[in-house]
């Protein structure tokens, strides 16, 4: 079998960061099904090609509304290109991608799908997400519990959902914020499928509970985690990362779905992990 093309967007723009690295460790545990190549996108203003048959764009910091007039055209120029190519490919040649926190947020507002909003404060921590009852049927989502858990970090949120224009895409909610009753604010839109071949969270997927856990124990970061939220939030996250029922499960669920999927429509085969 010959070997596919994944594209890795690191949307990160230059700043230290867990998520690439969880990425790239989930890709690589299919050697012998894909090859791939990372792109600093932020920083160079660079983004893959057409060549490519999966891709997944990271989280990053910032307000997702702005850019500086480069990176952010010459993304949203590729999200039209694979949607216009799957418009028209066969099964076997279609382009699949997965968009997550930050990359999520600018794909929902390229296509308008709903209001892109700052969060009343930040969402820092390990929380559940809901599976709307579309959601109960998706793929990517099939070996989780509902709800089920998330590493959450964002700043920015979609709400107020424009289903007219939801329809029209033929794009389908998957998972909303957890619930909050004794708020008044407005439950965001946690995970979207836009087509069948295009997918993407505003949490993080990829997020595995070891190099999380580790992370955490650094004492820099132990430090700046309870000077900003709590040590409370820390000493909470740090049990939820020791359940295998978390994040653990989390991550060996929706990004190899993501992949499997793509690879079994892309080659027509079944996957084997090692």
């Amino acid at each position: 079998m010959k070997k596919l093309k994944l594209a890795v967007l690191d949307m990160n723009n230059g700043h230290p960061n867990q998520g690439l690295r969880c990425i790239c460790d989930i890709v690589e545990r299919y050697p012998k099904e894909i090859d791939y190549k990372v792109y600093d996108v932020r920083v160079t203003n660079e983004v893959p090609d057409l060549s490519y048959d999966l891709y997944i764009s990271s989280g990053g910091p910032g307000n997702p509304l702005e850019g500086n007039g480069i990176w952010e055209v010459n993304f949203t120029n590729l999200i039209d290109q694979l949607w216009a190519h799957n418009k028209t490919a066969e099964p076997t040649d279609k382009k699949h991608a997965f968009f997550i926190c930050h990359s999520f947020q600018l794909v929902c507002n390229h296509f308008q799908l709903g209001e892109i909003t700052k969060r009343h404060s930040t969402s820092f921590g390990i929380f559940p997400v809901h599976k709307t009852k579309v959601g109960e049927q998706e793929t990517i989502l099939n070996d989780l519990g509902n709800p089920f858990h998330t590493i959450d970090s964002r700043d920015w949120q979609l709400v107020q959902p424009k289903l007219h224009v939801i329809k029209r895409w033929g794009a389908k909610i998957l998972a909303l914020e957890k619930i909050r009753d004794h708020v008044a604010y407005e439950r965001a839109i946690m995970a979207v499928r836009f087509s069948d071949e295009f997918v993407g969270t505003q949490f993080h997927p990829e997020a595995d509970a070891a190099g999380m856990t580790q992370h955490l124990l650094v004492e820099e970061n132990r430090e700046k985690i309870i000077k900003n939220f709590g040590k409370r939030k820390y000493n909470q996250m740090m049990k939820l990362l020791a359940n295998p029922a978390t994040i653990a499960a989390t991550n060996e669920a929706i990004l190899p779905a993501f992949i499997e999927n793509a690879i079994r429509q892309l080659t027509r085969t079944t996957i084997m992990v090692e």
